[in-house]
């Protein structure tokens, strides 16, 4: 059996992929930082599948990132998969002129440091091979023309990109594959209603790269199980 675990998993896009990633047959760690919502998210993974465990980290603290991998690492788990979904998008984040220094710091340490936190604090408890996944946004792209919106949380899905491609020239020789997935504009609590896409569609790129997709794949980023510019 494989080993998951998915970060930010209590609902939305990280709930979907654990689910269908329970479906093909692995052995799913969801996490998330309010343990009421994770018990929640948990019983109803329950009523799918009984191969499903929580594990409460929030990914911004150091001290409960190491706490949770001291999980895995006291009963001998290792990794197949890790997938850092979890981050936040703020109502306040308009400006970088003109919000604070403290709204900044505080979206790319969840979004760009949180999953460099988790990479580096469970790097000890991954197969080899083993693949990480950082669910990233085309706001983050550097190829894509300035969409206005939200300038903190592009700013520190770029900065997960540049970790993403530095990670996989770093790990290649561990047989670790580091890439990143670009959902597009999903219908959950951060995307809205009117979003196009469903947590379903959002889900399949990274359960793609988690289950099917050549493990030489590396440094790369994806969206609907293609290569797409960075």
């Amino acid at each position: 059996m494989k080993y998951a675990l998915i970060t930010g998993a209590n609902k939305g896009i990280g709930f979907e992929t654990a689910r269908q990633l329970a479906q093909k047959g692995f052995h799913v760690f969801i996490s998330g930082c309010d343990e009421t919502k994770l018990s929640e998210a948990l019983k109803n993974l329950e009523d799918e599948t009984d191969s499903a465990e929580a594990v409460l980290m929030d990914v911004s603290k150091d001290e409960s990132v190491s706490g949770a991998a001291k999980f895995f690492s006291s009963n001998k788990i290792k990794l197949d998969v890790l997938i850092n979904n979890a981050g936040i998008l703020l109502k306040e984040d308009r400006s970088l002129v003109e919000s604070d220094a403290e709204l900044l710091e505080m979206i790319i340490n969840t979004n760009s440091y949180g999953p460099m936190r988790v990479i580096k604090t469970f790097i000890h408890v991954m197969n080899n091979p083993g693949r990480i996944i950082n669910i990233t946004s085309g706001g983050g792209s550097m190829f894509e023309p300035v969409g206005g919106w939200s300038p903190a949380y592009c700013v520190s899905k770029t900065l997960l990109n540049s970790f993403t491609r530095h990670l996989a020239y770093e790990l290649k020789g561990n047989g670790i594959s580091v890439n990143a997935v670009c959902p597009g504009w999903v219908r959950t609590d951060m995307g809205g209603r009117s979003a196009p896409r469903s947590v379903r569609q959002g889900a399949e790129t990274q359960v793609w790269l988690a289950s099917e997709a050549p493990q030489k794949l590396t440094g790369k980023i994806f969206r609907d199980k293609s290569e797409i510019e960075w």
